[in-house]
Parts: structure tokens; sequence; C-alpha cells
């Protein structure tokens, strides 16, 4: 009976290890090379940045305002600019996206 006992826990020890060895070993990069953004990819990454920048800086006005933390005379003279600001980033990023999806799909992904 203790000889099964053993066997049985043998056995178990052996499947739990070879289970887990894959998930034990630090897996292997392909090559340790970056990836090098070309010109294109480039462009688009600055025109991604550009946009965040130019809506964080507006959701950002606009939760001082609602706070109120920013007047409704200083929210107006400065809301305009970073619409403008926002629009001309969304407008250069559709240009640049247009023609390059794999260089975006490469960025984001």
């Amino acid at each position: 009976m203790s000889l099964w006992v053993v066997l049985a826990a043998l056995l178990a020890v052996v499947v739990v290890v070879a289970v887990a060895l894959p998930f034990l070993r630090e897996p292997a990069p392909s090559s340790d090379a970056l990836h090098e953004l070309d010109a294109a990819e480039r462009r688009l990454l600055d025109a991604q940045e550009t946009r965040d920048r130019a809506l964080a800086a507006l959701q950002e006005l606009e939760a001082d305002h609602r706070a109120g933390r920013i007047s409704d005379t200083d929210y107006r003279a400065v809301v305009g600019v970073l619409r403008r600001d926002a629009a001309e980033a969304l407008r250069s990023l559709d240009r640049l996206a247009g023609g390059t999806s794999d260089a975006e799909a490469k960025i984001d992904g």
C-alpha cells in the first residue's frame, strides 16, 4: 500500500514540474535590437503625442473651469486657442494616418 502512495506522490511531483517548467523559464528574446522608427513612423508618433497633449490641456482647462479655479472670462480667452490646437492636431494625425495605417499599428501596438 505504501509503495502505491510513494509512486502516486512521485508521479504528482513529475506532472507538476512538467506543467510548471514552461512558466519558470525566462523567455529568450528573438533579438535584443530595438525597433528604430522610420521617418513616417516618427512623424505619426509626433502627431499622436501632439494630439494627446492638446486634448489633455483642453481637458484640464475644462476641469479647472468646472471646479471654479478659472473664471469664465479667463476660460473664454483660452478655450478657443486650445480647441484650435486640438483640432489642428487631429487633422494632422488624420492626414498622416490616412496613408500610413501600418506605421500606426506598429506604434500603437
